[in-house]
């Protein structure tokens, strides 16, 4: 099965390729309820990401006008931070593990080739929000950070994902979350023009 991994810039299996067959055959023995819960949460968590980030705005409108800037620009943050990875993916074009493996059967379908594998795209969107949410309130920021370990071992769990994908799309997450969340900061004097006027229901508690 080596063939379609000669041909590309990355081969995951060198790295790290006996752990992920060791998850995945763990995995597989789980009782089939938690089978069910760890594929869920995998594939639909981050709507989870969604309402921290509502929740955020919802706070910080009690806070100063940068903290404001912050829960207002955490949906773009997670955009950005989303685009990043893919543009990095297509560069480092690893196939994904159950593509390459014979690991048996996985928790969730094998993505089609060309669905690259590192980083993993889910832990850098959670990891983004987790880094900006930080700076807006720290408990949902903790809460964020949580949800975002546990999508990156679900992913790992479910057969998609090395852990070294899931560990870069930590890395890449957090280091765009955080930088992205200090620069909307500094947009705090057009947040302060704005609780001055139209927006003032919206932005001010």
């Amino acid at each position: 099965m080596s063939g379609p991994a000669s041909t590309l810039a990355l081969d995951g299996r060198g790295i790290d390729g006996d752990l992920y067959r060791s998850v995945d055959q763990w995995a597989q023995h789980l009782p089939a309820p938690v089978q069910h819960t760890v594929a869920g949460f995998s594939a639909y968590g981050l709507a989870l990401v969604a309402v921290l980030m509502l929740l955020a705005w919802w706070h910080a409108r009690r806070a100063d006008s940068a903290t404001v800037a912050r829960a207002l620009a955490a949906p773009l943050v997670v955009v950005v931070a989303f685009v990043a990875d893919t543009l990095l993916k297509s560069v480092l074009r690893e196939p994904r593990p159950c593509q390459v493996l014979d690991a048996g059967r996985t928790l969730e379908a094998c993505p089609a080739a060309g669905d690259w594998s590192l980083p993993s795209n889910h832990t850098v969107i959670v990891f983004a929000a987790a880094a900006v949410l930080w700076q807006v309130d720290r408990r949902l920021g903790a809460l964020a950070l949580l949800l975002a370990v546990a999508m990156g071992v679900s992913r790992v769990l479910v057969g998609v994902h090395y852990p070294h994908d899931v560990a870069l799309g930590a890395a890449v997450g957090t280091a765009a979350g955080y930088g992205l969340g200090l620069l909307a900061g500094r947009v705090a004097p057009r947040v302060d023009r704005a609780r001055a006027g139209k927006l003032r229901r919206w932005l001010t508690a």
